[in-house]
């Protein structure tokens, strides 16, 4: 083997490791020169049959052939990384002359989609909008609407109770002795929000929600309790809704009546009414001589339930984004 040689297989080496393409490609062509079958390994086993001189001095040139073999290995595999972090940023690469892409927006919970409807309906006929905590005092949610103390709300089986004599309110007429104390009417108010009571089924919830309304006047009657409930059922399910008012018993309101809506065909059981119980307005601080009014309330669950076409309530309120993205 000669000096010539080795040049021949440096220059090969020099042309095959610009020619790599890829880190794989320059790893299997280090290999045919520096591998232990590769040329050059070759060469230096051959070495060993050389004259002393000859062995030392051709030892010499295989040596820099080698370190010259590995330098220019080391340069392609520096210029191949470097062409893969360039592709890997430029495909990555964001053009911020570009729109930005908007977070996914979301959309009002059908309960509120309801809510927001009916408060809206209400203030276009002269009603405000009341609040209260839901967390009641037994007096404004039993005693000043007139339930006696045996009545079966007051159990356990119906009422959440809290300690210090509180509760979580049953329904939203507590509002409505807020509202009234300490006003003098005329007013009128609707209350939507959230009431408490021990049920757990298809079609009912320990919460859910409600919308309370009432007007106090001086001739306040039935008439305009009818007319009002009439305009808010075609608002609400379209301008063919039917009402039918059944009599009914509340503690807080004298004469009462369940209402029922017409929906596909049939009737459907929608809420409570009546005129307000003249100890009600007593107990507000409000003369019944002098004022009289309505009071209606009804479940704005059932009417989202209708609105979207939900079978289960517990569908409303489990937090399903599978159910909420198709609503």
């Amino acid at each position: 083997m000669s000096a010539a040689d080795l040049d021949s297989i440096l220059d090969e080496a020099q042309r095959a490791l610009a020619a790599a393409r890829s880190l794989q490609e320059l790893i299997e062509v280090r290999a045919r020169f520096l591998g232990k079958k590769g040329s050059v390994s070759s060469l230096l086993r051959g070495i060993a049959s050389l004259a002393p001189e000859a062995r030392a001095a051709l030892g010499a040139e295989v040596n820099r052939a080698k370190q010259r073999i590995e330098a220019l290995a080391s340069e392609r595999r520096e210029a191949l990384e470097r062409a893969v972090q360039a592709h890997a940023l430029e495909a990555g690469r964001l053009d911020v002359s570009l729109p930005a892409a908007g977070p996914a927006r979301g959309h009002l919970h059908p309960v509120s989609v309801i809510e927001r409807e009916v408060a809206s309906f209400f203030t276009t006929l002269g009603y405000s909008i009341e609040d209260g905590p839901e967390v009641e005092t037994e007096w404004n949610n039993f005693g000043a609407l007139n339930f006696p103390e045996d009545h079966p709300a007051r159990d356990l089986q119906d009422t959440f109770f809290v300690e210090g004599g509180f509760v979580l309110r049953t329904h939203t007429s507590p509002v409505q002795v807020r509202a009234m104390t300490g006003r003098t009417p005329p007013f009128r108010f609707v209350v939507p929000g959230r009431v408490y009571r021990h049920d757990f089924d298809a079609t009912h919830s320990p919460m859910f929600h409600q919308i309370e309304g009432f007007c106090v006047g001086e001739d306040v009657s039935f008439a305009d309790l009818k007319g009002t409930l009439y305009a808010f059922a075609r608002r609400l399910f379209g301008p063919e809704a039917k009402l039918r008012f059944r009599a009914h018993f509340f503690p807080f309101t004298e004469p009462s009546a369940e209402m029922d809506v017409t929906w596909l065909g049939g009737w459907l059981e929608w809420g409570g009414c009546g005129m307000i119980h003249p100890r009600v307005l007593l107990n507000c601080g409000i003369d019944p001589s002098l004022w009289q009014g309505f009071a209606f309330g009804m479940a704005l669950d059932r009417a989202a339930m209708l609105r979207f076409g939900i079978q289960n309530i517990q569908l409303l309120f489990d937090g399903d984004l599978r159910v909420l993205e198709q609503l």
